[in-house]
């Protein structure tokens, strides 16, 4: 679906332009112009993004490609071209997903593309397009700028909920370790590299965009890119406290296993050390000689008991007394 709006200075809002519209709104240069390119198919990405706008093809190569783009701003001279990933709804701390997101800001023009049947940080510029007045009264790189403020925060809650995950999850490896918490600490680690790939080159877009280099983007503007930039700033740092904290509770969590097998192997050891003086008792008066000490002794039996016993408890005493157990 190609979806778009135009507006201009004491003119109506227009919506869903054609192709020939958007062409003449670009060569005329007037207004400011957002298309939003949604679940669409290669034709239609080329009807828009080759014909219409004239984009660079390694930009529409890099759209329509299904291999994972790092995010990145690329410089195109007429217009500038940022992958970005956003993370789309129903997320949780053990299982999300993200989704990619082009973007191409021009002059007067702001184009985006995505795969997924629903982009949040697009529906919700769209909701905010119909109350917030702002949105059509700065230029076209406050609304670039407001695409990618809702994407960056979109990663708040998820954070949020991952730092709670992380105290929950730190007691339960002191508590009782068990393997579903290894599973849940295996799973959170992958997660927290997925996120770290994810923000940490987004945080060097923004980087870029709040500098004096792209000639679309506003000086008044660019403060709000860095005010982006410091949230990924605060991100990546929460994601590097996070990933040091997972860490220690995997090497906690191996520590107390360890621990655990020692005093299992500890105790099965004092065991058979036991037992080893007491077979040896049974195995002397087991043998088949006629003439063993005590063989024919009324009390023999009742004897040996009491030697296995006095043994025992004697063993038992020098262990405690070692503090072996």
């Amino acid at each position: 679906m190609i979806r778009s709006i135009y507006f201009t200075k004491n003119a109506p809002v227009k919506r869903d332009l054609s192709l020939d519209q958007i062409s003449q709104v670009i060569r005329e240069s007037t207004g400011l112009l957002w298309v939003s390119l949604e679940h669409t198919n290669p034709e239609e990405q080329n009807a828009v993004m080759r014909d219409t706008f004239h984009f660079h093809p390694l930009a529409i190569e890099d759209c329509q490609g299904e291999d994972y783009q790092t995010p990145k701003v690329d410089d195109y001279t007429d217009q500038i071209f940022v992958v970005a990933h956003a993370l789309l709804p129903d997320h949780g701390v053990e299982e999300f997903r993200t989704a990619e997101i082009d973007i191409f800001l021009g002059k007067n023009y702001l184009v985006t593309s995505f795969g997924v049947e629903a982009m949040p940080p697009v529906q919700a510029l769209w909701r905010r397009l119909e109350r917030d007045e702002r949105m059509t009264s700065h230029g076209i790189d406050f609304l670039f700028h407001a695409t990618l403020d809702i994407l960056v925060d979109g990663y708040q809650p998820l954070l949020d909920d991952l730092d709670d995950e992380i105290d929950q999850l730190e007691d339960r490896v002191l508590a009782e370790p068990e393997p579903e918490t290894l599973e849940q600490i295996l799973t959170l680690k992958h997660n927290i590299l997925i996120l770290r790939r994810t923000i940490t080159p987004l945080r060097e877009v923004m980087n870029r965009l709040s500098r004096d280099e792209f000639p679309q983007i506003d000086r008044l503007t660019r403060v709000y890119f860095r005010d982006i930039y410091d949230h990924l700033m605060r991100y990546q740092d929460l994601i590097e406290s996070v990933r040091d904290i997972v860490s220690g509770a995997l090497d906690i969590y191996l520590t107390s296993t360890s621990n655990r097998l020692n005093q299992v192997m500890k105790t099965l050891t004092i065991v058979s050390t036991i037992f080893l003086p007491l077979t040896f008792l049974t195995g002397v008066y087991g043998t088949n000689f006629k003439f063993l000490p005590e063989l024919s002794w009324r009390y023999g039996y009742l004897y040996l008991w009491g030697l296995i016993i006095l043994v025992s408890i004697g063993m038992i005493w020098w262990f405690k007394r070692r503090h072996w157990f």
